[in-house]
């Protein structure tokens, strides 16, 4: 029984290793005859049909089968752009079938020469218009008996009363006044000849005293038609605008001149922006500039550059321009950050989409369309970038065809392209041959040396 079963055991053994040995030149024999058809038929036949991969174009057969690649079945190239072989050099061409073309969403643009417009970009900080600054001040000596505004803050117009002051010297060049004035008009009632009462040589010196410490027009007619002299005169701001400060308090005695409140008119503002150094020959005054601020994100304000500061800071190394704008509904506030643009025109140029333009960090390439399907890829030289425009400087041609989209699937292929050519090529000429190694004596083939050794094996 042990006899049998190791007898059994060892032609199972031969069967085995003489199927699997079999099925390995089997194996070999079919992946060269697959390779050699693969090299025989990588060149399509001059006049014949051509198939081609749609995912690697540069596979290019005389008779149906699949990709050596990616095993995709070969279609036939239908009105294709054919590569030479001096354009797969350095794979800096690459030709894309129709169906690519469609399915990449690939869209090509004609490179041509217009006005550009140059945007620089800055940010700023809202400030007060100083030409709409000032201060109400006391023209009189003497006692603030009442403050009609209170606070920082409230808005004031032009003629509007914002305090009561009481003054000896203002009282009394009013009762000196309302007596020469009732002189006169006594006078006239009694002498057939009338002389006119309002006017600085009928009054004399008391009129030129009011004048002096400051009573308006309105104010002598007040005083004309009232029967005393005031106890207290209402001091106005000359101006418009909105109260920044609050010098004095109720009660507090003033003297000539005294600031009272600051005003300030913030229906004209101005914006202070920073811009470099490097943009700084493009800026004119009269330029337009667009401001954008956080707190309205959708509602730009417009307005011009009104100064070029004379100077530099050190620091930042930045020039600061003044730009006047109108502020409707006081929404822009002092010490606010805004965002500017100004556009600059410049002459004409190349433009085209700055989509069209591949940035690698190092150099900017774009997708020319040398040949229908064909595309080839250049260095460009940008310049600046208004909106979606970009500038080019050098590397392209008026009339040229570059792709605007569909770049990311060109880039693919150039790559799958160079990785293939590149496990393609030959070894180098110039490379010596190894040296022919020593003699061996032969191994054992592949099937003595899986086959089993069976003569040291003793069958009783």
């Amino acid at each position: 029984m042990n006899r049998r079963s190791a007898f059994v055991v060892i032609i199972v053994t031969i069967l085995v290793v003489s199927v699997t040995y079999g099925l390995k030149r089997s194996g070999r024999q079919g992946g060269a005859d697959s390779e050699n058809t693969s090299s025989a038929g990588s060149k399509p036949v001059p006049g014949g049909v051509v198939y081609t991969c749609p995912m690697h174009p540069f596979i290019l057969k005389d008779r149906p089968g699949t990709c050596p690649i990616c095993n995709m079945e070969l279609v036939q190239k239908i009105n294709g752009a054919e590569l030479s072989d001096n354009d797969l050099r350095g794979v800096r061409h690459v030709a894309l079938s129709p169906t690519q073309q469609v399915i990449a969403n690939l869209a090509t643009v004609t490179v041509g020469v217009k006005p550009f417009t140059r945007e620089i970009k800055c940010t700023g900080i809202v400030a007060f218009n100083q030409e709409r600054q000032g201060k109400v001040s006391a023209w009189v000596a003497g006692r603030l008996d009442r403050l009609l505004v209170k606070s920082v803050g409230t808005e004031v117009r032009k003629g509007m009363p914002v305090a009561e002051l009481y003054s000896v010297d203002l009282y009394n060049a009013e009762a000196q006044y309302l007596m020469a004035y009732k002189t006169l008009k006594i006078l006239n009632s009694s002498l057939s000849v009338t002389f006119p009462i309002n006017t600085q040589m009928s009054l004399g010196d008391a009129y030129e005293r009011l004048r002096q410490l400051g009573f308006s027009e309105e104010q002598f007619i007040r005083l004309q038609k009232s029967t005393s002299p005031s106890i207290r005169v209402p001091i106005y701001s000359p101006f418009s605008g909105v109260v920044t400060e609050k010098l004095v308090k109720e009660g507090q005695y003033v003297n000539v001149g005294d600031p009272l409140f600051a005003i300030a008119d913030l229906s004209r503002i101005w914006v202070e922006l920073e811009v470099f150094e490097s943009d700084f020959p493009f800026i004119k005054v009269g330029q337009d500039v667009t401001i954008h601020s956080r707190s309205y994100p959708g509602e730009p304000s417009h307005g011009k550059v009104k100064l070029i500061y004379p100077f530099l800071d050190a620091k930042s190394r930045t020039i600061k321009i003044r730009v006047e704008i109108p502020n409707p509904g006081l929404k822009l506030k002092p010490e606010m950050y805004v965002q500017a643009a100004i556009s600059v025109p410049q002459t004409a140029s190349l433009v085209i989409p700055a989509a069209a333009v591949k940035d690698t960090g190092t150099r900017q390439v774009v997708w020319v369309e040398s040949r229908p399907g064909v595309f080839q890829s250049r260095d460009v030289k940008t310049g600046a970038r208004f909106g979606k425009e970009l500038q080019i400087l050098s590397g392209l041609k008026a009339g040229e065809k570059v792709a605007t989209t569909g770049g990311y699937l060109i880039d693919s292929e150039a790559q799958l392209s160079r990785g293939a050519e590149e496990t393609q090529k030959p070894p180098a000429a110039t490379e010596k041959p190894a040296a022919a190694p020593a003699k061996q004596a032969p191994s054992p083939s592949p099937a003595h040396k899986d086959e089993m050794d069976m003569k040291d094996m003793k069958m009783n």
